[in-house]
C-alpha cells in the first residue's frame, strides 16, 4: 500500500502549521512506499540547501523504516551501521525523517524536512507523519 497524494498533501499541510508555530522555515518531501517523491514543499525563504536534505530523510526513513535519527546513533563510529550514509545514492542520518503509516499500522511511505535545528527538523515530520 501507499500513500496517496491526498495523504501527502495533508501530511505537509500539518508540517507546515507546525512549522509556523515554531517559526521556522521548511522543505518538506513526502515519498511514498517505494520511496519516490509524492509531494513536495519549500516554505518561502527555506534554504535551498535543504530541499535535497529533506528528500534523502524522507528517503532515508523508508528504505530503513525507522526515523533517521535512530540510524544516526548506530550508524556513529563502532555502530553497527557505521558508514551507512554512503550507500543507496547518499543517506541522511539524523534526525528529521519519519516513516508514515496507515490507520491499519502499515508503512505506506515517509516524511523528511529539512530547514532549521534536527531538533525542530523531527518535530516538523512528527506532526506530518502523524497528520495521517
Amino acid at each position: 500500500m501507499n500513500i496517496s497524494l491526498e495523504q501527502a498533501e495533508k501530511a505537509i499541510v500539518a508540517a507546515k502549521a507546525k512549522s509556523i508555530e515554531l517559526g521556522v522555515k521548511m522543505n518538506i518531501s513526502i515519498v511514498d512506499g517505494g520511496a519516490n517523491l509524492v509531494a513536495f514543499a519549500r516554505m518561502d525563504g527555506a534554504w535551498l540547501g535543504s530541499l535535497d536534505i529533506s528528500l534523502k530523510k524522507a528517503k532515508t526513513a523508508r528504505f530503513f523504516d525507522m526515523n533517521t535519527g535512530i540510524i544516526g546513533t548506530l550508524s556513529q563510529p563502532g555502530g553497527s551501521l557505521y558508514n551507512i550514509e554512503h550507500s543507496n545514492g547518499g543517506l541522511i542520518t539524523f534526525p528529521g525523517g519519519v516513516p508514515i503509516k496507515n490507520a491499519a499500522g502499515e508503512i505506506i511511505g515517509a516524511i523528511g524536512v529539512s530547514g532549521d535545528s534536527v531538533e525542530n527538523d523531527h518535530t516538523v515530520a512528527e506532526a506530518g507523519a502523524l497528520a495521517i
